[in-house]
């Protein structure tokens, strides 16, 4: 059975540490206790029944209570299980940023982060070379440093 615990939000990785704790200690029948990326406020609690998840939990610090009813994996799959997103962005393309505050503007690209799905440039319009942040699907490439047009 999975539990949604509701939590202090940005204490997640302390509440899970105090939950695991508590369950090795204790002995209890917890399987696994996660907090899934993205997802800020909640945690996610596996165990046999609920006395066990209840207990786990019960007066910790940072945990405001279990939510009502339990949920299947199925549900949280898409949270829990890393996704293999395809890149077609490479260091050194031309990319043109597709979102505010710097939509329409050309930049190169520094590096790509896979994992956080943000990809770091530079301003090609700006007076002092600055890297800049941005989310994956926020840029679209516009020109291959070999040459070749392609579209993300």
């Amino acid at each position: 059975m999975i539990f949604i615990i509701k939590v202090i939000t940005n204490k997640e990785e302390r509440a899970v540490e105090m939950i695991s704790e508590r369950a090795e200690k204790k002995n209890l029948n917890v399987f696994s206790v996660l907090r899934p990326h993205g997802l800020r406020g909640y945690i996610f609690l596996e165990a046999g029944e609920r006395d066990s998840a209840e207990e786990a939990v019960f007066n910790l610090p940072y945990v405001k209570g279990i939510i009502g009813k339990t949920i299947e994996y199925e549900e949280i799959k898409n949270m829990v299980e890393p996704t293999a997103i395809t890149v077609s962005i490479k260091e050194g393309d031309i990319v043109e940023i597709i979102s505010e505050p710097f939509k329409k503007e050309k930049a190169k690209v520094l590096r790509i982060d896979k994992q956080k799905e943000e990809v770091v440039v530079s301003l090609l319009g700006a007076v002092v070379p600055l890297p800049v942040t941005i989310k994956l699907d926020n840029v679209k490439v516009i020109r291959r440093e070999e040459g070749e047009d392609e579209d993300e």
